[in-house]
This record gives C-alpha cells, structure tokens and sequence, in this order.
C-alpha cells in the first residue's frame, strides 16, 4: 500500500531555508511522478514542483530559482530543498505521487498528510 509521510516543515525566518522530506513506501520512486504541493489559507492549493521518473522537472514561477526538488530512489525519499524563504511561502505543504504517463504526470491519487511551514519573522 503506498504511503507517504511528510517531515522538515517548521518555523523559520524570511531568507532562511529549509528541506523538506516525504518518505515513500508501497512503490518505487524512480518509477512514479512525485511532487510537491501547498495549501495557503485563503488561497487554494498550488503545485510547487514535480519530478519526473527520468529526472526532469517543474517548478511554480513563484519558486523557480529558489526551490530544488529532487530524489533518492535507494531510500527511497523525496526532497524539497526551499530556500531564501519569503513569508509568501507559508503553508501546508504536501507530498504527492503520481504514475508516469509517457512524458506527463497522471493525477496525483496518493498523498502525504502534510507538514506545515511557516516563514515570519
């Protein structure tokens, strides 16, 4: 059964960073789409970044140039590497996973139960 599990979310100051982990099991990493998601009250969910089996991936315009996602497919874990945080950032942040459709990302079905970040001074 897959399961994903959220951790590294907290409290930091603007321009600070943090690294966010989901820890996968019931699949295989390499082999799905994963992806990052947040929810801001008041605002809706966004699709942060997403990565794809083969390496490549997408980014929000909002965090493009701040944000890295990545993986490790061995532990196998998901990462989001955030820095130079802003208070626009905060929010209920997600884990995703999706199966791999040619070059795309079928929907995202299985979820994590979320890790709340939090970016004020």
């Amino acid at each position: 059964e897959v399961q994903l599990v959220e951790s590294g979310g907290g409290l930091v100051q603007p321009g600070g960073s943090l690294r966010l982990s989901c820890a996968a099991s019931g699949f295989t990493v390499g082999d799905d789409c994963m992806g990052w998601f947040r929810q801001v009250p008041g605002l809706g969910r966004e699709e942060v970044a997403t990565i794809h089996p083969y390496g490549r991936t997408t980014y929000a315009n909002s965090v493009k140039g701040r944000f890295t996602i990545s993986q490790d497919n061995a532990k196998p874990t998901l990462y989001l590497q955030m820095n130079s945080l802003s208070p626009d950032d905060t929010g209920m942040y997600f884990c995703a996973a999706a199966a791999s459709v040619g070059s795309r990302c079928a929907t995202f079905q299985y979820w994590g139960q979320g890790t709340q970040v939090t970016v004020s001074s």
